[in-house]
C-alpha cells in the first residue's frame, strides 16, 4: 500500500474549503479527514475515483496528465472515468444532469456566471494564493465572481494581427492610421478585418472607451455604445469601410488575398496561423491589435478573451483530489505539453520567456494581446448582445448604417441589447 509522511497530510489541512450547500459539506468533510490523518504519523492510500472530461483532440494528452497526476499522488488509488466531451458541451451537459457529470472539466469562461448562478460549481480554494500568482491577471479576472475563482485559466481565446513584414515594418504596425496611410501599390490592400462579426466589433468600441455591462461586464442595465465616444468608434468604422485599402474578411476573402501577395495584414487567432504561415513564408509576422486615433486621441484596439478553463462541480465526492487535479492539469508542464502537442497558447506567466514561445509570432501576438483585452461578459444579458452588435456591423458593412442614421443604429443597437431577456 502505497503512503505519504505526515508533511503532506500537513499541508492538505491548510486546505480552506469554501461554497455553499452540498459543495461546503462535502469540502468540510474532506478537511476533517485531512485533519485526521495529519494526526497520524503516515497516510494511507485511499481509494478514489474521478470522472474527466476532455475534448476528443485532447483524449492522449488527458490519460498523460491523469498517470503524471497518479504518479505524484501517492496518497490516492484512483480510478479514472475519461470520457470525450467538448468543451462547448461541457457547461449544457453539467446543467442537465449535475449528478453524472465529471469531477473535472474543460468549460469556457465565459460560462462560469451561468454555472456559478445555478450553484453547479466548486470554488477553487486548493493552493489558492500560489495559483492566484502562476498566471496573468485577465486571465484569473476571467475565471473569478464575486472574489472567487471557479476555474483554472488554461487557454485563452483572442485575437490579433498577422502581417506581411516585407510590407509594414514593426513600428509601423502599432498603428492602423499609419498601416492605412501606406501605399502598398494598386494591387494590394492595407488591412482586413470582420467588422460585420460580434466578436470582432466591440474592438473599436472598447478602444473608444465605450462599456457593454458596465465596467466589469456584470452590469445588465449598461451599454455605452450610443453615446459620443461610441458615435466616433462608429464614424471611424464607416470611414475604415469606405477606404479602398480596406478589406471585410467574408467567406475566407482575406486569407485568399493574403495567398496572392494581395493583402498586407489581417486579424485572427492561432487557428489561422498555419495558413498564414503558408501564405507569407518567410515574410510571416504576427502582432497585438493596432491603435486608432478618434477625437486625437490615440486609442488601443481592445477585444474579448475568453479563456478555456478547467472546473470542479459543486457536488464532487472528492473536493480536494479533483481541485488538485485541476490545478495539475493546467501547471507550467501540462501548458507546455498542450502548446507543443496542439499549439495552444499558454496562460503560466513563467512560459512567456520559454524559447519554443518566444519564437512563435502567433503566440506572442495573443500573449500581448491579452493584455489589451477585455474579458468576455458571461452575465445572462450578453444573450441579447450577438445578435444586434451583428446587425450593426452588418448594416454598416452593407451600406445600411450610414453617418447620416448612425445615431439611431446604435441607439436601436443598445436599446436591444439592454431589454429584457426572452423568457425561456
Amino acid at each position: 500500500m502505497k503512503r505519504r509522511l505526515l508533511a503532506l497530510a500537513l499541508s492538505a489541512t491548510m486546505l480552506a474549503m469554501v461554497g455553499c450547500g452540498e459543495a461546503e459539506s462535502n469540502g468540510a468533510a474532506e478537511a476533517d479527514k485531512a485533519t485526521e490523518a495529519a494526526s497520524t504519523e503516515e497516510v494511507e492510500t485511499r481509494d478514489i475515483t474521478l470522472k474527466v472530461w476532455t475534448p476528443e483532440e485532447d483524449m492522449g494528452i488527458t490519460e498523460q496528465m491523469c498517470q503524471a497526476f497518479d504518479d505524484a499522488h501517492d496518497e490516492y488509488n484512483i480510478t479514472y472515468d475519461i470520457s470525450v466531451t467538448g468543451i462547448d458541451e461541457s457547461a449544457e451537459a453539467l446543467t442537465t444532469d449535475a449528478d453524472a457529470a465529471a469531477d473535472v472539466f474543460l468549460i469556457p469562461s465565459g460560462s462560469i456566471s451561468e454555472l456559478n448562478d445555478a450553484g453547479l460549481l466548486l470554488p477553487i480554494a486548493y493552493d489558492l494564493d500560489n495559483v492566484k500568482s502562476l498566471y496573468g491577471a485577465g486571465a484569473i479576472e476571467a475565471c473569478t465572481r464575486d472574489d472567487m475563482l471557479y476555474g483554472i485559466p488554461s487557454t485563452p481565446n483572442s485575437f490579433f494581427m498577422y502581417y506581411n513584414k516585407d510590407l509594414y515594418t514593426e513600428d509601423e504596425v502599432k498603428s492602423l492610421d499609419t498601416m492605412m496611410a501606406k501605399d502598398l501599390g494598386a494591387d494590394v490592400a492595407n488591412f482586413s478585418f470582420t467588422i460585420h462579426n460580434s466578436w470582432y466589433i466591440e474592438s473599436f468600441f472598447y478602444a473608444a472607451g465605450c462599456t457593454l455591462f458596465g465596467e466589469d461586464g456584470t452590469d445588465a442595465t449598461d451599454c455605452t455604445w450610443n453615446t459620443e465616444n461610441g458615435l466616433a468608434a462608429g464614424n471611424y468604422l464607416l470611414d475604415l469601410l469606405a477606404n479602398p485599402k480596406y478589406v471585410e474578411d467574408q467567406d475566407g476573402l482575406a486569407g485568399n488575398l493574403m495567398k496572392e501577395g494581395k493583402l498586407a495584414a489581417l486579424c485572427s487567432g492561432t487557428w489561422a496561423s498555419p495558413d498564414c504561415k503558408e501564405a507569407l513564408g518567410d515574410s510571416y509576422a504576427a502582432a497585438p491589435l493596432p491603435t486608432i486615433t478618434l477625437n486625437g486621441k490615440e486609442c488601443q484596439l481592445r477585444n474579448f478573451a475568453d479563456y478555456k478553463c478547467y472546473a470542479v462541480k459543486s457536488n464532487t465526492a472528492e473536493p480536494l483530489a479533483a481541485q488538485q487535479l485541476a490545478e495539475f492539469f493546467a501547471n507550467e508542464e501540462n501548458q507546455i505539453l498542450h502548446y507543443e502537442n496542439n499549439g495552444q497558447t499558454p496562460t503560466c506567466l513563467s512560459l512567456q520567456d520559454n524559447e519554443a514561445i518566444k519564437s512563435d509570432p502567433a503566440t506572442v501576438a495573443l500573449i500581448q494581446q491579452t493584455e489589451y483585452a477585455v474579458p468576455q461578459p458571461s452575465i445572462s444579458q450578453i444573450a441579447n448582445y450577438w445578435t444586434p452588435a451583428e446587425a450593426l456591423g452588418t448594416g454598416m458593412v452593407n451600406g445600411e448604417v450610414t453617418k447620416d442614421n448612425l445615431q439611431e443604429s446604435l441607439d436601436t443597437m443598445v436599446e436591444s441589447v439592454l431589454s429584457e431577456l426572452a423568457a425561456e
